[in-house]
């Protein structure tokens, strides 16, 4: 108790590591360099302040998949929100805790390096410089909790394609994309076929006169609205599914999912079939770009070739004239103040740091990465636990030494789905087992069998319905007397907003035994996959 702790960005993760430094009795001093909180979700004209979303951006996630433990979103808040909704839920987090008076803004950090005393104490001094004086300090901490996020650097691979410094036209990132002002009328290809390139080719068509969305290997293409028009979420990120997938066979269920997203969209005849699997990368999640490929004004493309003076070539041979190419080629991980002894980014593997958290070249469990790894959900329930672990291992409520001498051959099997894919995705896990994990280390994981038969109504929801963050506050340090409320009325908050003429409500009648036969059966083989 009592530890200074230096939290590093004040973003989503980093007001989930103050919050739970407060919550733990510890002594949390957040640095931010930029003058608000928010990180990427705050919205910014200026394209000084580093990475930011641009003007039309939501969430591909569900605002209760969205929320953090113990403070669900407001009910009239739309279950896909705008980046504004996002800024206004971190500014109300930040309120409730009192966050904010322990954050100085303005403030960068230039090193964070071992203290004279780490051998012995596990201390680090940190380097710091006000960006608005040029006042320089350091200053010792007992712990270091790093929360920058991983969209700081773009990866901008230009000088991959021959000719780009002969274009006449505009090569730009998506990092300082904001709105489509300056693109009207113009042909542009858009390079990257993910989230955000997706995003960014679907708002230009509206106002371009070409747009071509240029893919290196294609991608499997999900849609926000799922089953009875609820979000995606709603029945994909499950204890259920967790369950399903364990029994059945990988080929089975890769295949199944395979042909749900064809019958969507058939992906060999948009030909962006990719050759692995569904999951096997981070999903593009976009309703609106099916209908603008076959309305002409999306044009399908495979990669880049090279440039010409007017145009670009592509790998099939096509040619076409362009006034503006937007590389969406994602970010690449970077903590330019840690030093390549203690995490080298460029030769960072998955087997360099435990779980996502731990750099295991440090002696001392000292120093976390929190909020750095990608999962189907959103970032703000991981960081938290993340930082609810971390502080258990920063006042020596667990043992440390389990991390620093564990058989690095058997750690991170949930994370190494997507390594063959894409290096830069090394921290890439699966949202429920991740979670599963964290929370036996800290001791909140919740009993589903016993559940089962003390509180079957409550069992039922937490297996087939999302599995929200409230799930890791019913039990354990850190329990919060409203979780079973949150998660009991998580359905109602999510319909809240989409009701508008009153309906009437027919009760479900019949099958109610079969229907228990069946959960019985799910959750007992559940709870035997789960611990024995």
């Amino acid at each position: 108790s009592g530890k200074r702790t230096a939290v590093i960005g004040c973003g989503a993760s980093g007001l989930a590591a103050i919050k739970v430094c407060l919550e733990d009795g510890m002594e949390p001093i957040c640095f931010e360099k930029n003058h608000d909180i928010g990180g990427l979700w705050r919205f910014e004209e200026s394209k000084k302040n580093g990475a930011t979303v641009y003007r039309s951006t939501h969430v591909n996630t569900s605002k209760e998949m969205m929320s953090y433990s113990d403070f669900p979103q407001p009910k009239e808040f739309p279950n896909y929100m705008h980046n504004s909704y996002v800024l206004k839920y971190y500014r109300m987090y930040a309120e409730r805790f009192g966050l904010l008076k322990h954050i100085q803004f303005h403030t960068e950090v230039l090193s964070c390096d071992y203290a004279e005393d780490y051998s012995q104490t596990g201390n680090w001094e940190l380097k710091v410089k006000n960006t608005k004086t040029g006042e320089e300090r350091s200053e010792i901490f007992n712990a270091v909790m790093v929360a920058v996020g991983h969209h700081a650097v773009p990866n901008f691979p230009v000088s991959d394609f021959p000719g780009s410094d002969k274009f006449k036209g505009s090569i730009t990132h998506s990092t300082d994309y904001r709105d489509f002002k300056g693109y009207e009328d113009k042909n542009v290809v858009v390079v990257g076929m993910g989230n955000s390139g997706a995003d960014i080719a679907i708002e230009l068509s509206w106002h371009c006169d070409k747009v071509f969305l240029s893919t290196r290997k294609g991608s499997w293409v999900f849609s926000r609205v799922s089953h009875c028009g609820y979000p995606l979420d709603w029945g994909f990120i499950t204890r259920y599914h967790v369950l399903r997938n364990s029994i059945l066979p990988e080929s089975y269920t890769r295949g199944e999912l395979e042909t749900a997203l064809n019958s969507r969209i058939d992906h060999a005849n948009y030909g962006i079939k990719p050759d692995h699997g569904p999951l096997n990368q981070h999903p593009l999640i976009t309703d609106a770009l099916p209908d603008r490929i076959l309305n002409g004004a999306v044009t399908m493309k495979p990669n880049l070739q090279r440039f010409k003076e007017n145009s670009v070539v592509f790998v099939d041979g096509t040619e076409e004239k362009v006034d503006v190419v937007v590389f969406a080629t994602g970010y690449v991980f970077s903590f330019p103040f840690l030093k390549d002894s203690l995490i080298n980014v460029s030769r960072c593997t998955s087997s360099d740091v435990y779980k996502g958290m731990w750099p295991l070249s440090q002696k001392h469990n000292t120093l976390a990465l929190i909020g750095h790894v990608q999962a189907l959900a959103t970032v703000n329930p991981l960081a938290e636990m993340q930082s609810r672990w971390a502080t258990r291992i920063f006042r020596g409520l667990l043992c440390g030494h389990s991390i620093s001498f564990c058989t690095i051959t058997s750690i991170n099997l949930e994370m190494t789905i997507y390594i063959k894919i894409d290096h830069r995705l090394i921290f890439q896990v699966e949202h429920i087992p991740y979670m599963d994990f964290l929370a036996t280390q800290i001791g909140c994981k919740p009993n589903l069998l016993r559940l089962f038969f003390t509180d079957f109504p409550l069992a039922k929801k937490m297996f087939y319905e999302f599995c929200t963050g409230y799930q890791y506050r019913l039990v354990g340090p850190g329990k919060w007397a409203g979780a079973r409320e949150a998660i009991m009325t998580q359905r109602e908050r999510m319909l809240y907003p989409l009701k508008c003429l009153p309906q009437n409500q027919q009760s479900k009648k019949g099958g109610v035994f079969s229907y228990l036969f069946v959960a019985a059966i799910a959750v007992l083989v559940y709870y035997f996959i789960s611990n024995f």
